[in-house]
């Protein structure tokens, strides 16, 4: 799936996603910062992601980024959702989600995701607040 608006593309497809950018966006976010880029590299390659691209000059750079993680039929859980900073304020993430969110394949599925600062943007796209429904196990190591 490919979405053209203003200036910007906003695709499926996983070969175009800048793995790099994902890393190093990740690695300052309040949410991720502690995980491995060999982590993030295994959720990109074991999701489905969504891109946002700029076309500068013949060259893309990937400028929004979120990962969905399904079992395809009954549940999707919306992740890692960012948009780099000099690109804020456009629209972008708006965009982003609404693609998301329209998408076919996630039609008739429950939508979840985890944000502690943009309530109001998942809002607009369908998704409530519900702080008492769910449980978290954080990540256990095993020691041996």
């Amino acid at each position: 799936m490919e979405l053209n608006f203003k200036s910007y593309v906003v695709s499926d497809d996983k070969l175009r996603i800048q793995v790099q950018v994902v890393v190093d966006y990740l690695a300052t976010s309040y949410w991720a910062n502690n995980r491995p880029a060999e982590k993030i590299i295994k959720s990109i390659e074991n999701s489905i992601c969504y891109g946002v691209y700029e076309l500068e000059n013949e060259q893309e750079q990937m400028i929004a980024f979120a990962r969905i993680i399904t079992d395809c039929a009954t549940t999707y859980y919306l992740c890692d959702v960012f948009v780099l900073e000099a690109y804020r304020g456009q629209g972008i993430s708006k965009k982003l989600i609404e693609t998301i969110t329209n998408a076919p394949e996630f039609q008739g599925m429950t939508g979840l995701l985890g944000t502690k600062d943009a309530q109001g943007l998942y809002e607009q796209y369908g998704f409530e607040r519900d702080q008492t429904r769910f449980m978290r196990r954080p990540v256990q190591i095993n020691k041996v």
